[in-house]
This record gives C-alpha cells, structure tokens and sequence, in this order.
C-alpha cells in the first residue's frame, strides 16, 4: 500500500508508537534523511514523515496497521536512543524553519528521551550511535543530570570520557576550564555526529576570550549541519560577535545567510536587532545598496519592519543620513502614507531632519503626527525633539548679549573672578578684595543656591593650594 508523505506526522506517529504496543513507522525499510547522518539532505526542509498518524488519531486504526508493520514487543522499535533523537532533532529543526507549533512538542520529545536513557539496557550503547544520541541530547537542552547518570554506570567505557568531561563541565557553568581541550575535541570529531555540537558547544565557550576563534568553531558548525538548529544558532551568534568586532563585511555575508535561510524562525527578532546594531554603529562602513540587496530576500511586511527599526535607531545615534535612506524605504513600502507604517517613516525621517538645516519644517512634520499613530516610547521621543528643536530655533534674548561686557573694559576678559563674584577688574581693582557682608548675604539669597555652593567649594579649594604652594616655596 502507498503511503503518503505528511511534513508534520513525524512526532505524532513516534507518541503513537509509545502508546500503542508493537506499531512503529516503516522506518526500516525506508529510513529518512537523518540529521546528523546526511547534512547535506537536509537542507531548507526537515524529512517528511513516513506514517500516515492521523488516521490513527481519529480512529481509523485498520487503515493505519496495514500502513505500518507489526513488530515484536521486545525488539524496541522506535524507541532505541538514536531514533528517538532523529525526531528530536526533526521538531528542533522544523521550529528554526518556521514551524512554532512544534515547540510544545520539543519539550515533549525531551522528557520523553530523558525518560527512555535513563530506563534503556546499558547493552544498547554497545551500538555508537545510541552513545551519540545520549551526548547529542545532553547538548540540545536536554537534562544535565541525565549525562552524569549514564557516564556513572558506563562500567564498559561506551563514552569517550574526554567528551564527558568537557560537557559535565561546560553544562555546569565552567566550560573555561576546558577551552582549549574543546576546541581541540571538536576539530577531532569534526567529521562525526556529535562534530557540530561540539563546534558550537565550542564556539560558545571561547567566544569571550577569543571571538575569532569562536567564528571558525561557529562556520565549522553551521558547514556540517546545513539547514537545522545548530547552523541558525552559529549564524546568529556569528552576527554578534561581527556586532562587537567591527567585522561590517562578516557581518552583512553572515546576515544575508540568515535572512535567506531562517527568517521564519522565532529567533529571528534577535538577529533583526543585532543586524540594526551592526548598520548603525558601522554606518559609514555600510553602503545602502548592500542593505537593500540584503532585505530583498524578504517580504515586503518584514522588509518595511527592519527599515522602520534602523530608521528609528539611526535617528536617535544622530545618523541623518541612514535614518533618512531607512525611512525613506519604509514609506516606499508602506504605499499609503495616511496608514500607520506610512506614520512612523514619516516620523524618523522628520527625526533625522532635526540636526539639519530644515529643522523648522522637520519639527512641524512630526508635530502633526497623531498621538495615536506613535507607541509610548515614540511620543516621548517626540516630545524630545520638539523641545530641541524649540531650542535651536528660539530667538536670543537682547538682554543676554551685553551681560558679558557690561562691566568689562574694550578688549579686556572678564577674570573668573568677576565671572564668579561679579567684580570689575579695572584700573585700581584690587582682584582679592571681598564684597560688604551686606552685599555678599544679597549676592547668595538672588544667586542660584547650587551655582553659589559650587563658587565657595572652588574659592576654598584655591584657598588650600595656594597654601600648599606658599609652603613648597618656602
């Protein structure tokens, strides 16, 4: 009988093959493209599932026995270590790829290994690929204690206690420890199954004293594992370390991977962020075009979302000219500027026109911008640059042009001590003479009490150096 081929069947007819006795998929006489077995296949979608589950869901059981074979109960099935991994890695894979129904899934996945590792005959890891499979699990958020728990009965030395070693340690929060043996394991198992995991494992530990040592563990990760979990996470943690380094043109190559390959994924907001940190803090090194080039490879919603962000950060880091470029594509997108989308591209671009010499048009274009197009944050950003722009283009007051000179000779500066008491050093003035005690108690009760505070701190303060000097003279 033919089956059909469903994309998300896959965890359904593995709980099935939990619960119900003796019924696993027909993965032995047609095995799928495993993670860790074939990268190279599993490229931009996960394997599709091979049993036809929901008709068992539903009741239709005759149908879905004659899709799957029979098999005796003590022969394990599906629920040999490796196997349960591959759908393990199948829901992980399948969330970074745009399927976020499948997280609650994931966890289930799991517990659901956690469980079978620790109940498993110690015999099963005679087979390497189940030993994998328990290391693989430990480095794919799975239960730390788990680990200790196989590594203290393994009386056969099924694990490489090297490898051990370094996970119990990195897992407990003290991967420094052993850096250098990591990265040193994970180039010699780069060609196995647990090679990417190392990698990143790696990469995750070295990034801190060595980011360019972590970038090579991270490409090595995401070249042996194309298309899943491990080469999102060594994409986006590549992105940030470019972020930090300065690295623009790393940094725009590992971007554009991303885009192209995980924009569905539910990290990818992370990622957003660290590309508008990168264009904004390197925006003389970025040229427009290749932000452009780079977005193209996203719809146009997601697209006018990023434009809007670097407009926005572009404009408050004072950076006129990529907040323009940014708000200007962001309206282009949005087609109608009477929308919201329209309303906000107008406000950055009114935002990064406030340093500028149009400063009076900018600041009436976002003040009839309507509360209710700005979230919170924007209308105090708003309320900023109104209040800079009043500044800027208020009129001197006449009074506050001759108060510097009023009392001071042609040609001749005012001494800090006519700025801070208000003496004149004229002819015959004699610079360290005290006001009466009448006019100094009228000097303080009209002066500023903190400017008046921070003048008799100063004086006192010259006060004790010229006594020091005086001494040293002496």
């Amino acid at each position: 009988m033919k089956r059909r081929q469903h994309r998300h069947l896959l965890p359904l007819a593995f709980s099935l093959a939990l619960t119900a006795s003796g019924v696993v998929r027909a993965e032995e006489a047609a095995p799928p493209a495993a993670h860790a077995e074939a990268p190279a296949g599993h490229g931009e979608t996960p394997a599709p599932a091979e049993a036809e589950a929901p008709a068992a869901a539903h009741g239709a059981a005759t149908s879905t026995a004659e899709a799957l074979p029979i098999v005796p109960q003590d022969d394990g099935g599906d629920t040999v270590p490796y196997k349960m991994l591959r759908s393990l890695q199948f829901v992980q894979d399948s969330v970074v790829l745009g399927d976020h129904s499948a997280s609650e899934m994931q966890r289930f996945m799991l517990g659901t290994i956690d469980k079978r590792l620790r109940a498993v005959d110690p015999a099963v890891f005679d087979d390497d690929r189940n030993v994998d499979a328990a290391l693989i699990y430990a480095m794919s958020g799975g239960n730390p204690q788990t680990l200790e728990y196989l590594v203290a009965r393994d009386v056969n030395g099924y694990f490489d206690n090297r490898v051990t070693d370094i996970l119990r340690k990195y897992l407990s929060g003290k991967g420094l420890l052993v850096a250098k043996t990591l990265v040193d394991t994970a180039e010699e198992y780069k060609d196995k199954k647990i090679g990417p995991y190392l990698a990143l494992v790696g990469g995750n530990v070295t990034i801190a004293k060595s980011p360019e040592e972590a970038l090579k563990l991270y490409d090595l990760a995401r070249l042996n594992a194309p298309g899943t979990i491990i080469e999102e996470a060594a994409l986006r943690r590549s992105v940030a370390i470019c972020v930090d380094k300065g690295l623009v043109d790393q940094g725009l190559q590992y971007s554009q991977r991303y885009i192209r390959r995980f924009l569905h994924s539910p990290y990818a907001s992370q990622f957003a962020d660290l590309f508008v940190k990168l264009l904004v803090d390197h925006d003389h090194d970025v040229k427009p075009d290749d932000v452009i080039g780079i977005l193209s490879f996203m719809d146009e919603a997601r697209q006018r979302e990023i434009y809007l962000r670097i407009a926005r950060a572009a404009a408050i880091a004072g950076k006129g000219e990529l907040a323009r470029m940014a708000a200007g594509r962001a309206q282009a997108l949005s087609g109608d500027n009477n929308n919201a989308f329209g309303a906000l591209a107008d406000f950055y671009g009114g935002m990064a026109a406030i340093p500028t010499d149009k400063i009076d048009t900018a600041a009436r274009d976002i003040s009839t911008i309507a509360d209710k197009a700005l979230s919170p944050r924007d209308q105090i950003l708003r309320a900023a640059a109104r209040s800079v722009a009043e500044q800027v283009l208020r009129q001197p007051d006449a009074a506050s042009l001759t108060q510097g000179s009023a009392n001071t000779p042609d040609g001749q500066e005012a001494s800090s001590e006519q700025a801070a008491g208000g003496g004149s050093a004229g002819e015959g003035a004699v610079p360290d003479a005290m006001p009466s005690a009448g006019s100094q108690s009228a000097d303080l009760q009209n002066a500023d009490p903190a400017f008046s505070s921070f003048v008799t701190s100063s004086r006192s303060q010259l006060d004790e150096i010229d006594g020091l000097l005086n001494k040293e003279s002496n």
